[in-house]
């Protein structure tokens, strides 16, 4: 079955019927707000609950353990949560497995990246009678300014118009990077209640971010001079693989759904300026030249590469550098023999 992640609050006794849950998508933050209601919502007795994270690769490699773990009892606690990492297609056959014998008191969680239409871990969930799929998108800009507005006034903190949109534009979309940018601030309040735009600058490290954005566009756009001058200057204060590998997916998710919407109307400058999340008029000359880059097909091949990118520096930390930069070249390289 498939629900909405904005339907969750609203249709809570839903999650009471199912012992499955898929979140996928690139929004980290929202999947941890859905995990963490997910609970609540499976404790409304205040049970003890006992947690366990996996990663797919442990569960590959050790089916039987995985068994365990779901049939095995506990002696501190009632209903169990194991939360499965990095879930892809390869886990399907352990799902078929289990599905028909689940023991009522163990929920599995599986958290993915973005997967395709035709991905069949999102199909078995998507078709299922006894699982529940729920997509995680980007968030949008208004969303981000509630949570934003209720993290800070719960901690009386104000913050002017021109310092909130900031925070929010340098979420990249996702609430995590809110969260933890809003941590930041709250640490520096302690001993300044004044915070003004520059000090909000100065916390959330605006220039490296921001030279992590404009390097992305650059790249997009097949600048290679400008592309270059900027890594240089990143890469002298090293440069943050994942920061730079969410913030690409997000902007080539914005291309993509352009793209395709593309299809059923001709005046590009209004499906730029409603796209959602909204883009900012900074921004939008360069979108715009981006998209009479990249084709659709191009498009996908960068989202299922950003992925594999991801998972080869994490697997690989000693030669990380090489395989990121290596990406991100190939990437700018190709765009600038289009444009």
């Amino acid at each position: 079955m498939i629900i909405k992640s904005y339907e969750i609050q609203r249709k809570k006794l839903i999650l009471t019927n199912y012992n499955f849950f898929l979140l996928y998508g690139e929004n980290i933050g929202l999947k941890k707000d859905i995990c963490e209601f997910i609970k609540t919502t499976t404790n409304q007795n205040n049970e003890k609950i006992e947690n366990l994270n996996l990663q797919e690769k442990d569960i590959l490699e050790d089916r039987e353990g995985f068994y365990n773990s779901i049939y095995s009892g506990s002696l501190f606690s009632k209903k169990k949560i194991i939360i499965i990492s990095n879930s892809t297609d390869k886990i399907i056959s352990q799902l078929e497995d289990i599905i028909n014998k689940f023991p009522k008191n163990v929920f599995l969680i599986f958290l993915s990246d973005v997967l395709e239409k035709k991905s069949k871990l999102r199909n078995f969930f998507e078709k299922g009678e006894n699982t529940l799929c729920i997509a995680c998108y980007l968030d949008q800009i208004k969303d981000l300014q509630i949570i934003a507005t209720n993290e800070l006034k719960k901690n009386n903190i104000n913050l002017s118009n021109e310092s909130l949109n900031l925070l929010i534009e340098k979420s990249n979309n996702d609430r995590n990077n809110l969260r933890n940018e809003i941590e930041k601030i709250k640490s520096f309040s302690l001993n300044n209640k004044n915070i003004k735009f520059n000090d909000i600058k100065s916390i959330i490290n605006f220039s490296g971010e921001y030279k992590s954005d404009i390097l992305v566009n650059e790249c997009l756009l097949g600048n290679i001079s400008q592309y270059k001058k900027i890594l240089s200057e990143l890469y002298i204060n090293t440069v943050n693989q994942i920061l730079v590998l969410r913030i690409l997916s997000s902007k080539v998710h914005r291309l993509l759904n352009i793209k395709e919407q593309k299809k059923d109307s001709n005046n590009l400058d209004i499906l730029i300026n409603n796209s959602k999340p909204l883009i900012f008029w900074k921004e939008k000359p360069l979108v715009k030249k981006q998209l009479s880059i990249w084709n659709l097909k191009d498009l996908r091949k960068i989202i299922n590469d950003i992925n594999d990118t991801e998972l080869l520096c994490k697997k690989n930390p000693q030669i990380s550098n090489s395989i990121f930069f290596s990406f991100l070249s190939e990437i700018c390289k190709k765009a600038n023999s289009f444009s």
